[in-house]
């Protein structure tokens, strides 16, 4: 075995329709078995050393659309307190585009409901301030008047949304909660709350709002990962240049 034969192996691979995540599998099996028949003296070297890992896809984050997104957040849902609080839930994640560790980890003093703001602490402890519109406002104002239906102790809770027991909640209840109003709603799709931090991104993006904008709003450290989290449909991104670049159309 050489490294023509390893090379060749993946190229059988690709025209089999492995996937490159596949084929890198494939790849680093190859060179932990080469590495141990090294070892034992039965290989002069490893062939499947030098061999460059092939690159992942790059595939577009799901998305919900504006309707769908829409459809969720409105979906009916439990009676009582804990339906108030699962619709402040979730028109806060969509209104303001919170990794989900940001949203169950908002305290009371992080939200300004006069100003309609939240502040948030993400990735590298970087501090944002994040807007959000009336109807989160006014679902939030509802859930903060119910909670007390949890008890004493969340009454005096400094945490945003708590659970029926008054602690704090957790990322996949967050995920339940989803997933009832995703039923609710009969969105035709899989929605988790990371594709509502997309949905956020990208209906940004069709409105017009810009990418060093969106980023900042999101947290994110780098403007590429930003473009990676939004995407238009060709159509739109045709559009948009035809009505944007000077040279886009012939004038009379």
């Amino acid at each position: 075995m050489d490294l023509l034969a390893v090379r060749s192996y993946l190229a059988y691979l690709r025209t089999e329709g492995i996937s490159k995540t596949s084929m890198g599998r494939h790849l680093s099996a190859l060179r932990t078995f080469f590495a141990f028949l090294k070892r034992e003296g039965r290989m002069a070297s490893n062939p499947a050393k030098s061999v460059g890992t092939p690159r992942r896809e790059k595939t577009l984050p799901r998305t919900l659309s504006v309707a769908e997104a829409g459809a969720v957040v409105e979906a009916r849902g439990r009676e009582g307190a804990l339906g108030t609080r699962d619709r402040a839930l979730l028109e806060l994640l969509y209104a303001t585009g919170l990794r989900v560790s940001e949203l169950v980890g908002l305290r009371l003093e992080d939200v300004d409901l006069s100003a309609r703001q939240v502040r948030t602490v993400g990735k590298g402890r970087k501090e944002r301030v994040v807007p959000f519109g009336q109807p989160a406002a006014a679902a939030l104002r509802a859930w903060l008047k119910a909670r007390g239906a949890f008890g004493p102790a969340a009454r005096n809770a400094e945490i945003v949304f708590l659970n029926a027991r008054a602690g704090r909640l957790t990322d996949r209840s967050v995920r339940r909660i989803l997933d009832r109003a995703v039923l609710s709603a009969a969105v035709p799709r899989h929605a988790s709350p990371h594709a509502l931090r997309h949905s956020f991104a990208t209906h940004l993006l069709a409105a017009g709002a810009d990418l060093r904008s969106i980023q900042e709003l999101l947290g994110h450290a780098s403007l590429s990962t930003t473009q990676r989290y939004t995407h238009l449909d060709a159509e739109r991104l045709i559009e948009v240049y035809r009505k944007s670049h000077p040279k886009a159309e012939e004038k009379d």
